[in-house]
Protein backbone atom coordinates (compact mmCIF):
# COMPACT_ATOMS: atom_id res chain seq x y z
CA UNK A 1 0.00 0.00 0.00
CA UNK A 2 0.99 3.46 -0.34
CA UNK A 3 2.24 5.47 2.47
CA UNK A 4 2.73 8.72 3.88
CA UNK A 5 3.63 10.99 6.89
CA UNK A 6 3.07 14.21 7.41
CA UNK A 7 4.59 16.89 9.51
CA UNK A 8 2.70 19.85 10.42
CA UNK A 9 -1.11 19.94 8.29
CA UNK A 10 -3.38 21.33 10.90
CA UNK A 11 -6.71 20.63 10.40
CA UNK A 12 -8.52 24.00 11.44
CA UNK A 13 -12.09 23.65 11.27
CA UNK A 14 -15.14 21.12 9.68
CA UNK A 15 -18.59 22.18 8.65
CA UNK A 16 -21.41 20.22 6.81
CA UNK A 17 -24.40 21.05 5.28
CA UNK A 18 -27.55 18.48 4.07
CA UNK A 19 -30.87 18.92 2.36
CA UNK A 20 -33.92 19.76 5.22
CA UNK A 21 -36.09 17.48 3.66
CA UNK A 22 -36.08 14.06 5.48
CA UNK A 23 -36.81 10.60 3.84
CA UNK A 24 -38.17 7.78 6.49
CA UNK A 25 -39.60 4.50 6.26
CA UNK A 26 -42.93 5.98 5.87
CA UNK A 27 -41.99 7.37 2.21
CA UNK A 28 -40.02 3.46 1.25
CA UNK A 29 -43.38 2.33 2.33
CA UNK A 30 -45.08 4.28 -0.40
CA UNK A 31 -42.76 2.21 -3.04
CA UNK A 32 -42.06 -1.38 -1.65
CA UNK A 33 -44.78 -1.60 0.61
CA UNK A 34 -44.45 -1.86 4.58
CA UNK A 35 -43.58 -4.90 4.78
CA UNK A 36 -40.12 -4.44 2.45
CA UNK A 37 -39.43 -0.99 3.81
CA UNK A 38 -39.41 -2.39 7.33
CA UNK A 39 -36.82 -5.33 6.41
CA UNK A 40 -35.03 -2.32 4.30
CA UNK A 41 -34.70 -0.54 7.04
CA UNK A 42 -33.30 -3.17 9.46
CA UNK A 43 -30.92 -4.21 6.33
CA UNK A 44 -29.24 -1.03 5.87
CA UNK A 45 -29.26 0.99 9.38
CA UNK A 46 -30.93 4.00 7.94
CA UNK A 47 -33.78 5.32 9.80
CA UNK A 48 -33.47 8.50 7.79
CA UNK A 49 -31.88 10.31 4.77
CA UNK A 50 -31.39 13.84 3.36
CA UNK A 51 -32.40 14.47 0.33
CA UNK A 52 -32.81 17.34 -1.85
CA UNK A 53 -32.92 19.33 -5.26
CA UNK A 54 -29.50 20.31 -4.60
CA UNK A 55 -26.27 19.72 -6.16
CA UNK A 56 -23.58 18.93 -4.13
CA UNK A 57 -21.69 22.05 -4.78
CA UNK A 58 -24.56 23.93 -3.25
CA UNK A 59 -23.97 21.74 0.32
CA UNK A 60 -20.32 22.35 0.16
CA UNK A 61 -20.68 25.90 -0.66
CA UNK A 62 -23.07 26.34 2.12
CA UNK A 63 -20.76 24.29 4.51
CA UNK A 64 -17.71 26.27 3.37
CA UNK A 65 -19.23 29.72 3.69
CA UNK A 66 -19.91 29.05 7.42
CA UNK A 67 -16.38 27.65 8.16
CA UNK A 68 -14.90 30.25 6.06
CA UNK A 69 -17.01 32.99 8.37
CA UNK A 70 -16.39 31.32 11.37
CA UNK A 71 -12.58 31.06 11.16
CA UNK A 72 -12.50 34.52 10.80
CA UNK A 73 -10.27 33.76 7.54
CA UNK A 74 -9.31 36.40 4.85
CA UNK A 75 -10.59 34.82 1.82
CA UNK A 76 -7.54 36.02 -0.18
CA UNK A 77 -5.54 33.75 1.91
CA UNK A 78 -7.09 30.73 0.65
CA UNK A 79 -4.40 29.21 -1.63
CA UNK A 80 -6.01 25.85 -2.65
CA UNK A 81 -9.78 24.56 -3.29
CA UNK A 82 -9.77 20.73 -3.89
CA UNK A 83 -13.91 19.51 -4.59
CA UNK A 84 -14.04 15.58 -4.09
CA UNK A 85 -17.06 14.09 -5.62
CA UNK A 86 -18.74 12.03 -7.86
CA UNK A 87 -21.56 14.22 -8.66
CA UNK A 88 -19.95 17.01 -9.73
CA UNK A 89 -22.10 20.33 -11.80
CA UNK A 90 -21.03 19.53 -15.24
CA UNK A 91 -18.89 17.24 -17.51
CA UNK A 92 -16.80 20.31 -17.83
CA UNK A 93 -15.50 22.95 -16.41
CA UNK A 94 -14.14 21.12 -13.17
CA UNK A 95 -16.67 22.64 -10.65
CA UNK A 96 -14.08 23.76 -8.31
CA UNK A 97 -13.68 26.94 -10.84
CA UNK A 98 -16.99 27.39 -10.22
CA UNK A 99 -17.27 26.72 -6.09
CA UNK A 100 -13.69 29.16 -6.32
CA UNK A 101 -15.75 31.97 -7.95
CA UNK A 102 -18.87 31.93 -5.79
CA UNK A 103 -17.04 31.57 -2.88
CA UNK A 104 -15.31 34.85 -3.56
CA UNK A 105 -11.17 33.42 -3.33
CA UNK A 106 -8.62 34.76 -5.14
CA UNK A 107 -7.71 34.29 -8.88
CA UNK A 108 -4.59 32.93 -7.41
CA UNK A 109 -6.27 30.20 -6.16
CA UNK A 110 -5.29 26.87 -7.47
CA UNK A 111 -8.66 24.88 -7.78
CA UNK A 112 -9.67 20.90 -9.10
CA UNK A 113 -11.74 18.24 -9.37
CA UNK A 114 -11.44 15.03 -7.68
CA UNK A 115 -13.49 12.45 -9.07
CA UNK A 116 -13.08 9.77 -5.88
CA UNK A 117 -16.48 8.65 -4.01
CA UNK A 118 -16.20 6.37 -0.87
CA UNK A 119 -12.53 6.62 0.13
CA UNK A 120 -12.84 10.25 -1.21
CA UNK A 121 -12.74 12.76 2.40
CA UNK A 122 -9.60 10.62 3.36
CA UNK A 123 -7.63 10.92 -0.20
CA UNK A 124 -8.65 14.18 -0.28
CA UNK A 125 -6.64 15.31 3.46
CA UNK A 126 -3.79 13.44 2.05
CA UNK A 127 -3.39 14.96 -1.53
CA UNK A 128 -4.40 18.76 0.20
CA UNK A 129 -1.21 17.92 2.62
CA UNK A 130 0.93 16.88 -0.70
CA UNK A 131 -0.22 20.09 -1.66
CA UNK A 132 0.69 22.72 0.73
CA UNK A 133 3.55 24.80 1.55
CA UNK A 134 4.58 26.46 4.81
CA UNK A 135 2.09 29.44 5.69
CA UNK A 136 -0.66 28.51 2.84
CA UNK A 137 -4.42 27.45 3.63
CA UNK A 138 -6.79 25.38 1.50
CA UNK A 139 -10.50 24.12 1.42
CA UNK A 140 -11.34 20.85 1.07
CA UNK A 141 -14.97 20.43 -0.35
CA UNK A 142 -16.34 17.09 -0.27
CA UNK A 143 -19.71 15.81 -1.03
CA UNK A 144 -22.14 13.54 -3.09
CA UNK A 145 -26.07 13.77 -4.36
CA UNK A 146 -26.02 10.42 -5.13
CA UNK A 147 -29.86 9.57 -7.35
CA UNK A 148 -30.45 5.89 -7.40
CA UNK A 149 -33.37 4.75 -9.58
CA UNK A 150 -36.37 5.32 -7.52
CA UNK A 151 -37.59 1.60 -7.78
CA UNK A 152 -34.32 0.13 -7.20
CA UNK A 153 -34.69 -1.12 -3.76
CA UNK A 154 -30.96 -2.10 -3.28
CA UNK A 155 -29.44 1.23 -3.54
CA UNK A 156 -32.79 3.90 -2.77
CA UNK A 157 -33.03 3.15 1.23
CA UNK A 158 -29.58 3.48 1.51
CA UNK A 159 -28.36 7.12 0.02
CA UNK A 160 -28.60 10.58 1.15
CA UNK A 161 -27.20 13.72 0.04
CA UNK A 162 -24.70 15.99 1.79
CA UNK A 163 -21.73 18.15 1.56
CA UNK A 164 -19.06 18.80 3.74
CA UNK A 165 -15.66 22.07 4.15
CA UNK A 166 -12.72 21.12 5.76
CA UNK A 167 -10.44 23.86 6.38
CA UNK A 168 -6.55 23.37 6.83
CA UNK A 169 -3.34 25.15 6.85
CA UNK A 170 0.53 25.15 7.71
CA UNK A 171 1.26 27.96 9.77
CA UNK A 172 4.78 28.30 12.09
CA UNK A 173 2.48 29.56 14.91
CA UNK A 174 0.59 26.47 15.47
CA UNK A 175 1.53 23.29 17.17
CA UNK A 176 2.98 21.02 14.51
CA UNK A 177 1.14 17.69 14.39
CA UNK A 178 1.82 14.61 12.78
CA UNK A 179 -0.33 12.84 10.10
CA UNK A 180 -0.39 9.36 8.68
CA UNK A 181 -1.50 7.94 5.09
CA UNK A 182 -2.22 5.05 3.84
CA UNK A 183 -4.29 3.94 0.41
CA UNK A 184 -4.88 1.36 -1.72
CA UNK A 185 -6.54 0.56 -5.02
CA UNK A 186 -7.90 -2.23 -6.65
CA UNK A 187 -9.83 -1.56 -9.85
CA UNK A 188 -10.63 -5.61 -10.69
CA UNK A 189 -13.40 -4.39 -8.11
CA UNK A 190 -14.65 -1.63 -10.20
CA UNK A 191 -17.89 -2.89 -11.53
CA UNK A 192 -19.43 -3.87 -8.57
CA UNK A 193 -20.20 -0.28 -7.91
CA UNK A 194 -20.78 1.32 -11.29
CA UNK A 195 -22.87 3.95 -13.16
CA UNK A 196 -22.21 1.96 -16.70
CA UNK A 197 -23.78 4.16 -19.25
CA UNK A 198 -23.98 7.70 -20.00
CA UNK A 199 -20.73 9.16 -20.47
CA UNK A 200 -17.72 8.42 -23.14
CA UNK A 201 -17.56 4.30 -22.63
CA UNK A 202 -21.10 4.08 -23.05
CA UNK A 203 -22.67 7.01 -24.65
CA UNK A 204 -26.27 7.45 -23.68
CA UNK A 205 -29.11 6.42 -25.88
CA UNK A 206 -32.56 5.75 -25.79
CA UNK A 207 -31.62 2.06 -25.14
CA UNK A 208 -29.22 2.87 -22.23
CA UNK A 209 -32.12 5.16 -20.62
CA UNK A 210 -34.47 2.02 -20.86
CA UNK A 211 -35.35 1.00 -17.16
CA UNK A 212 -36.23 -2.71 -16.71
CA UNK A 213 -35.77 -5.65 -14.33
CA UNK A 214 -32.58 -6.44 -14.09
CA UNK A 215 -31.03 -10.35 -13.06
CA UNK A 216 -31.23 -9.31 -9.37
CA UNK A 217 -34.85 -8.12 -9.30
CA UNK A 218 -34.37 -4.55 -9.26
CA UNK A 219 -35.77 -1.87 -11.83
CA UNK A 220 -32.89 0.68 -13.15
CA UNK A 221 -31.20 1.70 -16.26
CA UNK A 222 -27.70 1.42 -17.44
CA UNK A 223 -27.63 5.11 -16.41
CA UNK A 224 -28.54 4.41 -13.01
CA UNK A 225 -26.19 3.11 -10.02
CA UNK A 226 -25.26 -0.48 -9.68
CA UNK A 227 -24.32 -1.98 -6.22
CA UNK A 228 -23.25 -5.32 -6.16
CA UNK A 229 -24.03 -5.33 -2.57
CA UNK A 230 -22.80 -9.08 -1.61
CA UNK A 231 -19.44 -8.04 -3.08
CA UNK A 232 -18.98 -4.95 -1.46
CA UNK A 233 -19.26 -6.64 1.81
CA UNK A 234 -16.87 -9.24 1.44
CA UNK A 235 -14.71 -6.05 -0.17
CA UNK A 236 -15.10 -4.44 3.16
CA UNK A 237 -14.45 -7.57 5.45
CA UNK A 238 -11.66 -8.48 3.68
CA UNK A 239 -9.18 -5.21 3.14
CA UNK A 240 -10.91 -2.86 6.08
CA UNK A 241 -8.78 -4.14 8.63
CA UNK A 242 -5.78 -4.76 7.02
CA UNK A 243 -5.93 -1.49 5.83
CA UNK A 244 -6.72 -0.24 9.72
CA UNK A 245 -3.64 -2.37 10.64
CA UNK A 246 -1.25 -0.90 8.51
CA UNK A 247 -2.28 2.42 9.06
CA UNK A 248 -2.42 2.21 13.22
CA UNK A 249 0.95 0.09 12.11
CA UNK A 250 2.62 3.33 9.96
CA UNK A 251 1.05 5.71 13.15
CA UNK A 252 3.10 3.37 15.85
CA UNK A 253 -0.58 3.27 17.62
CA UNK A 254 -2.27 0.70 18.86
CA UNK A 255 -6.32 0.32 18.61
CA UNK A 256 -6.20 1.24 22.28
CA UNK A 257 -4.71 5.04 21.66
CA UNK A 258 -7.29 5.75 19.45
CA UNK A 259 -10.27 8.02 20.81
CA UNK A 260 -12.38 7.65 17.39
CA UNK A 261 -12.23 4.86 14.81
CA UNK A 262 -14.43 6.35 12.05
CA UNK A 263 -15.13 4.37 8.69
CA UNK A 264 -17.08 5.52 5.74
CA UNK A 265 -20.73 4.89 6.21
CA UNK A 266 -21.97 2.21 3.78
CA UNK A 267 -24.22 0.43 5.65
CA UNK A 268 -25.41 -0.02 9.32
CA UNK A 269 -25.36 -3.93 9.36
CA UNK A 270 -21.22 -3.87 7.65
CA UNK A 271 -20.24 -1.49 10.21
CA UNK A 272 -21.37 -3.42 13.33
CA UNK A 273 -20.01 -6.57 11.96
CA UNK A 274 -16.85 -4.74 11.27
CA UNK A 275 -16.58 -3.48 14.50
CA UNK A 276 -16.81 -6.95 15.75
CA UNK A 277 -14.73 -8.39 14.30
CA UNK A 278 -11.90 -5.63 14.89
CA UNK A 279 -13.01 -5.94 18.62
CA UNK A 280 -13.94 -1.78 18.51
CA UNK A 281 -15.85 -0.51 21.53
CA UNK A 282 -18.99 0.93 20.65
CA UNK A 283 -18.16 4.18 22.14
CA UNK A 284 -15.06 4.25 19.97
CA UNK A 285 -17.16 4.04 16.83
CA UNK A 286 -19.13 7.13 16.36
CA UNK A 287 -21.81 6.47 13.58
CA UNK A 288 -24.07 8.72 11.09
CA UNK A 289 -25.81 6.37 8.68
CA UNK A 290 -28.84 6.30 11.32
CA UNK A 291 -30.18 9.84 10.57
CA UNK A 292 -28.69 10.64 7.30
CA UNK A 293 -27.84 7.33 5.46
CA UNK A 294 -24.85 6.40 3.49
CA UNK A 295 -23.69 9.96 2.24
CA UNK A 296 -20.61 8.18 0.20
CA UNK A 297 -17.67 10.70 0.38
CA UNK A 298 -19.34 13.23 3.03
CA UNK A 299 -20.32 10.10 5.51
CA UNK A 300 -16.40 10.49 7.36
CA UNK A 301 -16.75 14.18 8.10
CA UNK A 302 -20.55 14.37 8.35
CA UNK A 303 -19.98 11.69 11.19
CA UNK A 304 -17.20 13.53 13.12
CA UNK A 305 -19.73 17.16 13.14
CA UNK A 306 -23.02 14.95 13.67
CA UNK A 307 -21.67 12.74 16.46
CA UNK A 308 -18.30 14.14 17.83
CA UNK A 309 -18.91 17.90 17.50
CA UNK A 310 -18.35 19.13 20.98
CA UNK A 311 -15.55 16.56 21.36
CA UNK A 312 -13.59 17.69 18.82
CA UNK A 313 -14.34 21.58 19.59
CA UNK A 314 -12.66 20.39 22.72
CA UNK A 315 -10.19 18.77 21.31
CA UNK A 316 -7.58 17.37 20.62
CA UNK A 317 -8.53 13.79 19.62
CA UNK A 318 -6.68 11.30 17.95
CA UNK A 319 -8.50 9.29 15.57
CA UNK A 320 -8.11 6.84 12.82
CA UNK A 321 -10.23 7.69 9.98
CA UNK A 322 -10.64 5.15 7.03
CA UNK A 323 -12.93 5.45 3.59
CA UNK A 324 -13.77 2.37 1.55
CA UNK A 325 -15.42 1.55 -1.57
CA UNK A 326 -16.20 2.08 -5.34
CA UNK A 327 -13.30 1.57 -7.41
CA UNK A 328 -12.23 -0.85 -5.43
CA UNK A 329 -10.46 2.40 -3.63
CA UNK A 330 -9.13 2.82 0.08
CA UNK A 331 -7.15 5.63 2.27
CA UNK A 332 -7.21 5.49 6.07
CA UNK A 333 -5.49 8.75 8.22
CA UNK A 334 -4.21 8.43 11.53
CA UNK A 335 -4.55 11.99 12.77
CA UNK A 336 -4.96 14.25 15.95
CA UNK A 337 -7.67 16.37 15.55
CA UNK A 338 -8.98 19.64 17.78
CA UNK A 339 -9.88 22.07 19.05
CA UNK A 340 -11.64 22.78 15.92
CA UNK A 341 -13.99 24.68 14.89
CA UNK A 342 -17.45 23.01 13.88
CA UNK A 343 -20.36 25.14 13.22
CA UNK A 344 -23.79 23.50 13.87
CA UNK A 345 -24.95 21.17 10.81
CA UNK A 346 -26.55 23.46 8.20
CA UNK A 347 -29.99 22.62 6.57
CA UNK A 348 -30.57 23.61 3.38
CA UNK A 349 -34.61 24.20 2.28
Amino acid sequence: MAQSIDLGLQVRGIACAVPGHRETEVDLARTFGEVDARRLVRGTGVKERRIGAFCTSDLCCAAAESLVAELGWNRDSVTCLVFVTQTADYLLPATACVLQQRLGLSSQCAALDVNLGCSGYTYGLWLVARMLEPGQRALLLVGDTINPNPHDRSALPLFGHAGSATALERSPVLPPTKSVFVMGTDGSGARNIIIEAGHSRVPSSKFTRSCGVCSDGNVRSQEDLFMNGSEVFAFALQRVPEIARACLDHAEWALTDCDDVVFHQANGFMLRTLADKMDIPADKMPTSIEWFGNTSSASIPLTLVAARREAYMAGPRRCLLLGFGVGWSWAAAGMELGPLVIPPIIELS
